[in-house]
């Protein structure tokens, strides 16, 4: 299987997930835009723009694996904070016209990557040195995660079973790496697939539906009774 062939499957989510989202979007009156989400600190106004600049800095790696010239996510942190105020302070026809031609700028950026650029080695926001295969990875976990907590009515349970596994996966790896949190061994049900986090104490089995396990470990709401854990990210 070719590189560009092994991003079929997370470009695909990426459609979904941004489906999703601006579907839930376009159920939001003008006023709705203001409520606040789940995330500390945020309105709905500050996830869209986190998600249309988001799409603008995996673009800028895109564009570094095509040309090789470094063109970093963002500036700094601090420039990357002050972009989502900025964007969140927009028109709410301004902010939603953003939202949807960056996921579109992105999609043709991604179709457009000769095969060998996916190969290309490039950073990202947080310092790791990766593929541009991961890139469609990463925007998958932003547009899938953010459609259910922009509060519209979408939940984990909406968002492909793939994915969910998927992410299910890389948050087991971190919070494995991290070692902060409990030892666990999640099993979703109605499949074989298990997972094995490292962490302190005796670890304790957990089986739910890949969605629930997804949720839990990404810190969303949950149901009663699980154990508690630090953040992923």
């Amino acid at each position: 299987m070719t590189v560009a062939t092994g991003t079929t499957r997370t470009t695909g989510w990426v459609a979904e997930g941004t489906a999703l989202l601006l579907g839930g979007l376009g159920g939001l009156s003008d006023g709705g835009l203001d409520a606040a989400t789940a995330l500390p600190g945020w309105t709905r106004r500050h996830l869209l723009a986190h998600v249309a600049s988001n799409a603008e800095a995996i673009g800028r790696l895109v564009s570094w694996a095509r040309t090789g010239r470094e063109t970093p996510m963002y500036a700094s942190s601090a420039q990357r904070a002050a972009d989502i105020e900025a964007g969140a302070r927009r028109p709410a026809a301004d902010l939603c016209a953003w939202v949807r031609r960056s996921a579109d700028e992105l999609a043709e950026a991604f179709s457009a990557l000769p095969e060998p650029a996916w190969q290309a080695q490039v950073v990202t926001a947080q310092g790791r040195t990766v593929p541009a295969a991961e890139l469609p990875w990463m925007r998958a976990r932003e547009v899938c995660v953010h459609a259910v907590d922009l509060g519209t009515g979408i939940g984990f349970a909406d968002l492909p079973d793939g994915f969910c596994a998927a992410l299910v996966e890389d948050i087991a790896a971190r919070r494995s790496t991290a070692g902060d949190g409990p030892a666990l061994t999640v099993a979703a049900t109605g499949s074989d697939a298990t997972w094995t986090i490292d962490g302190a104490g005796e670890p304790r089995s957990v089986a739910l539906p890949v969605a629930e396990l997804a949720a839990w470990l990404a810190g969303r709401p949950a149901r009663a009774g699980l154990p508690e854990l630090p953040p992923w990210l």
